[in-house]
């Protein structure tokens, strides 16, 4: 198949270090630069996007250079801009798999692997999400061990901070929760100015009485 009809790439995404595994699966278009999925992860956890971020690409590391210069600067001047490379950038090998963190403090590492290039009818304009599993843990809950401790005190209604921790996430919060569709619709609107996020996870309906 010739290289130039390829127009998409099926990436997977999954949170390292957290059983079972968080991870979500996108189509993106092929000539996406690292910017452009870096918005598209975190439209496909929800997460915030107002930490720091990078890619860490066969030992060299990937940045918003635009937005963070000086930032970078202080910490490590040997960071590259992300959005000069695409993609499509990636070739020779059938199975590609990278590193993104997201949150310097939290540290919320995750996999990144582009699993195949597509070619599809008509060249994608957006992203979209095509599979998922699980919620992703709230902002700032304090890296993986904090997201576990977090987890064991709104499983215990006699924990002293069960109530206030519950409040703090927003009331409710389902760690096997994932709904494709929402999900997708978050994806799609990924690049789209100015686009805000759930603060919290959508509470379950219920259901009317028969």
């Amino acid at each position: 198949m010739p290289f130039e009809e390829l127009n998409a790439a099926q990436v997977r995404i999954e949170i390292a270090g957290v059983s079972p595994p968080i991870w979500r699966r996108l189509i993106v278009p092929l000539s996406w630069n690292l910017h452009q999925l870096h918005l598209a992860i975190q439209a496909a956890f929800n997460w915030w996007n107002y930490h720091l971020h990078e890619f860490r690409i066969g030992g060299l590391r990937y940045g918003d250079l635009e937005i963070e210069d000086d930032v970078w600067s202080d910490m490590d001047p040997r960071v590259f801009n992300e959005r000069e490379v695409r993609l499509a950038d990636f070739s020779g090998e059938d199975r590609i798999a990278f590193g993104y963190r997201y949150d310097f403090g939290d540290c919320w590492d995750h996999t990144v692997e582009i699993e195949d290039k597509l070619t599809l009818p008509v060249s994608p304009r957006h992203a979209t999400c095509v599979a998922g599993a699980r919620a992703r843990p709230p902002e700032d809950v304090g890296g993986r061990y904090g997201y576990e401790n977090f987890l064991g005190i709104i499983s215990d209604r006699k924990h002293p901070e069960y109530r206030e921790t519950l409040t703090w996430c927003g009331g409710h919060f389902d760690p096997e929760w994932f709904d494709l569709p929402i999900v997708d619709k978050d994806v799609r609107s990924a690049l789209r100015p100015g686009v805000k996020r759930r603060l919290h996870q959508p509470k379950p309906r219920k259901e009317k009485a028969k």
